[in-house]
C-alpha cells in the first residue's frame, strides 16, 4: 500500500461534474492498494497518516499532526501508485534511447475487487481515530481541486 500526503488549505473531488468530497484545511491523501495489500496494511498506514507531524507549531516547525489540528482526511484511491516502470525501460542505455518504451506496469495493483474493500478500510481507520474523512468515488475519473499548503508532500509506505 502506497499513499501521497499533501498537506492542503482546502481540496475538492469531483466526478461528473458533482462534488463528492471536499474539505478545508488538512491533508489530501491519494491512495494506491497493491495486490497483497490487506487491513492491516490499511489500518497501519492510517495510524501514520492521522499521526504525520506536517503541521508547524508556534515555532514553525513540523510538530503537530491532524489529530492535534484537527482537520480533515480527503482520501482519493489511486491504483497508478502502484506503477511498476522498472521492467519497462530495459538497460539504461535502452532508456534513453527509447526502445523498450515507457508505458508503467499495473500488475502489482489490486484488482477493484480486492483494493475497494482496503480502501474503504483506510478510510474506517482514519475515522475510527476520530478522523473526519471525505472521499472521491472509487473507480471512478476523478477530477481533483487542491491548494497544497508548504507546498508539504510525503510520499508513505505501508
Amino acid at each position: 500500500m502506497r499513499v501521497v500526503v499533501q498537506r492542503v488549505s482546502r481540496a475538492s473531488v469531483q466526478v461528473e461534474n458533482r462534488v463528492t468530497g471536499e474539505i478545508g484545511a488538512g491533508l489530501l491523501v491519494l491512495v494506491g492498494v497493491a495486490d497483497r495489500d490487506g487491513d492491516a496494511e490499511a489500518d497501519r498506514l492510517a495510524g501514520k497518516v492521522a499521526r504525520l507531524r506536517v503541521f508547524e507549531n508556534d515555532d514553525g516547525r513540523f510538530d503537530r499532526s491532524l489529530l492535534d489540528t484537527g482537520g480533515a482526511i480527503l482520501a482519493v484511491s489511486q491504483f497508478t501508485l502502484i506503477a511498476d516502470t522498472s521492467r519497462q525501460m530495459g538497460t539504461a542505455g535502452d532508456a534513453w534511447k527509447g526502445s523498450k518504451g515507457n508505458r508503467p506496469s499495473f500488475t502489482l495493483a489490486a484488482r477493484p475487487e480486492v483494493a475497494e474493500p482496503v480502501y474503504e478500510r483506510f478510510c474506517q481507520a482514519l475515522r475510527e481515530l476520530g478522523v473526519p474523512v471525505e472521499t472521491g468515488v472509487f473507480g471512478a475519473r476523478m477530477q481533483l481541486e487542491l491548494v497544497n499548503d508548504g507546498p508539504v508532500t510525503i510520499v508513505l509506505d505501508a
